[in-house]
């Protein structure tokens, strides 16, 4: 059995900030890569920022110079800074976490249930 779970979004004005964090647990082997998508109302999810277990790094143009994400392989953990906050940056995000399993052959998507982050005045 593995868990993701998110937390940390909430209400921000415009150009504020928040830090969202996401933590796997459970069976684990291995996770190769965590990231965080996004998914706003009518639109699909898109992948905001995403991390490997080597420290590669790799975001959406959108959110480059304003979002920062981290990993902590010990704890199994993702974290996104969010910073100069815009309306368009509202939408329900996703943590997402690619993991070997102890006792399953290959790797497998793990989702957590999503946190709502909302910009407005």
């Amino acid at each position: 059995q593995v868990q993701v779970v998110e937390s940390g979004g909430g209400l921000v004005q415009p150009g504020g900030s928040l830090r969202l964090s996401c933590a796997a647990s459970g069976s684990i082997f291995r996770i190769s890569a965590m990231g965080w998508y996004r998914q706003a109302p009518g639109k699909q999810r898109e992948l905001v920022a995403n991390v490997t277990s080597g420290g590669t790094t790799n975001y959406a143009d959108s959110v480059k110079g304003r979002f920062t994400i981290s990993r902590n392989n010990t704890k199994n953990t993702v974290y996104l800074q969010m910073n100069s906050l815009k309306p368009d940056d509202t939408a329900v995000y996703y943590c997402n976490a690619r993991i070997n399993r102890y006792g399953f052959p290959g790797q497998r998507d793990f989702w957590g249930q999503g946190t709502q982050v909302t910009i407005s005045s």
